[in-house]
């Protein structure tokens, strides 16, 4: 004779059959994710070859002989976007990120952000840190709390520094610092803090060309943003060294040509 406790295991076993049962077939399946990541990797390159620091090897468009020592930047609002129309902008753990030659890890950016499966025309990014963002001590730690940028010069942080050495008309060696940031406008033709009278937003907007991908569920595309350093100096202006001296961060005018040339400097490496 059974017992009430074998009557009561009876009932529970036969709920359970009875409600698997009613599954629909693939109920049970965990469904594909629909999104995907991506990595961007930032290599550096003058004249189509890989960037050789601390050799007085290339020569820009003014006839200059040069070398380069150090590259540091940021780059900030990355877009993508999608055929459809619709944009992914990247932010959801951070929106800046900071390059350093000398520091691998800033090499690449492996973006947090889960990004949706699909097509993707292009990649678009503001080349600095815009206005709203470019906020004077937010960051105070290395490496990039050396990116300070004067508050008597508009303050908040530097888009770039390239620095290295330059031969003049003589011959002689002189050290550059081609930095760009927030430029000044002053009363009169004298660079003087006092008649500084109005600031000027440098940062700019990159279309990187030949940007386009395919994202597959799942998947982590890796993506080569290539800055082509001597882009700089050339296109549409011929940027001299003997002209301008080998301190541009005061100089509106001067750090004016970095910007109008810079619509080329950025390329797209591999996509894989």
């Amino acid at each position: 004779m059974k017992s009430k406790y074998q009557y009561i295991f009876l009932a529970i076993g036969a709920f359970f059959i009875l409600n698997s049962c009613n599954k629909e077939p693939g109920e049970d399946i965990i469904p594909p994710p629909e999104t995907g990541q991506i990595r961007l990797q930032f290599n550096h390159f003058v004249d189509s070859k890989p960037l050789i620091i601390d050799s007085m090897m290339y020569m820009n468009a003014a006839g200059n002989p040069y070398e380069i020592n150090e590259v540091m930047y940021f780059i900030s609002d990355v877009i993508l976007h999608q055929s459809n129309g619709s944009e992914k902008k990247i932010g959801d753990w951070k929106d800046i990120h900071y390059v350093e030659l000398d520091i691998p890890s800033t090499l690449t950016w492996e973006v947090y952000d889960d990004i949706p499966a699909g097509n993707y025309d292009s990649i678009t990014f503001i080349f600095g840190i815009p206005e709203e963002k470019n906020i004077s001590f937010m960051y105070v730690n290395p490496p990039e709390d050396k990116m300070m940028w004067p508050d008597i010069l508009g303050g908040g942080y530097h888009y770039m520094m390239i620095n290295g050495k330059w031969l003049d008309e003589n011959t002689e060696e002189q050290i550059y610092n081609f930095h760009l940031g927030i430029g000044q406008l002053y009363k009169g033709d004298v660079i003087n803090y006092d008649s500084i009278y109005a600031f000027v937003q440098n940062y700019f907007t990159v279309g990187l060309p030949d940007s386009d991908f395919m994202l597959e569920p799942g998947e982590t595309k890796e993506i080569e943003i290539i800055m082509n350093i001597e882009s700089w100096f050339q296109t549409p202006h011929d940027f001299d060294f003997n002209e301008w001296g080998g301190a541009i961060m005061e100089i509106q005018p001067a750090m004016r040509i970095g910007v109008e040339n810079g619509f080329d400097v950025f390329t797209t490496g591999y996509i894989r």
